[in-house]
């Protein structure tokens, strides 16, 4: 059963000032609450706040994307009604650069490449297909990737999104035979004992809504020991 956060002192903060906040999300977190009634990351990011600047009453947080349940790393919230918008537009204009890292266990067919896929989702089964043609109902979905390691039993591959499809790097990986490390959904062949799957958010970068200043936040790897071969 997937845990989540239940209270500030498990909350990693990579980044905050008045008007953003930036966290690591753990694997089990959602990011917004759901039919699970599970307390989402977004209610723990609001106590946060109002524990440590003693804030009367009711907290503003703005959710600007989201990660999948599984998947660990980076997140942004706005903290103000102000940046929210301006973080909207600059995610709707693709001006946000997401910097993801993934496990896999076969080797891709190239070093690096740029896929391209359409993307068709099923809502009674949560799940996207992948397609190379476009097909009644799809959406283009664009990714880049190359292989960065090579572990004993696993690859490991940076990825940069041109677009923000539903589960898009977990379904294109699969695509080309290279399911994510312990994404039973997508065809990998167990599952992690955490309930991850090994797809991190690891850099996001962007440009302060309202400093106008080039942010770049890198959010850790989880502490097992295959990610942390990754960095040695």
């Amino acid at each position: 059963m997937s845990k989540t956060l239940s209270n500030k002192s498990n909350l990693q903060v990579l980044y905050e000032d008045n008007h953003v906040i930036m966290v690591n999300k753990r694997a089990g977190d959602i990011v917004q609450g759901d039919k699970t009634g599970d307390k989402p990351l977004s209610d723990v990011v609001k106590d946060y706040i109002k524990d440590k600047y003693n804030k009367p009453g009711n907290v503003y947080l703005g959710v600007v994307h989201r990660l999948d349940r599984p998947t660990t790393g980076i997140v942004l919230f706005s903290k103000t009604s102000k940046a929210l918008p301006r973080l909207n537009k600059l995610f709707a204009e693709k001006k946000a650069k997401k910097t993801y890292w993934a496990l896999v266990k076969n080797e891709p067919p190239k070093t690096s490449d740029r896929l391209i896929h359409w993307l068709k989702k099923n809502p009674k089964n949560n799940k996207s297909m992948a397609y190379n043609k476009e097909v009644a109902g799809s959406k283009k979905a664009v990714l880049n990737y190359s292989l960065i390691k090579k572990l004993d039993n696993f690859y490991l591959l940076e990825i940069n999104l041109e677009t923000g499809r539903h589960h898009q790097i977990r379904c294109q990986l699969s695509k080309i035979g290279c399911p994510i490390k312990g994404d039973l959904k997508y065809g990998f062949n167990r599952s992690n004992k955490d309930a991850s799957i090994s797809l991190h958010a690891k850099i996001l970068e962007f440009v302060h809504p309202v400093k106008k200043e080039n942010l770049s936040i890198t959010a850790p790897l989880p502490k097992n020991a295959i990610w942390e071969a990754c960095e040695t």
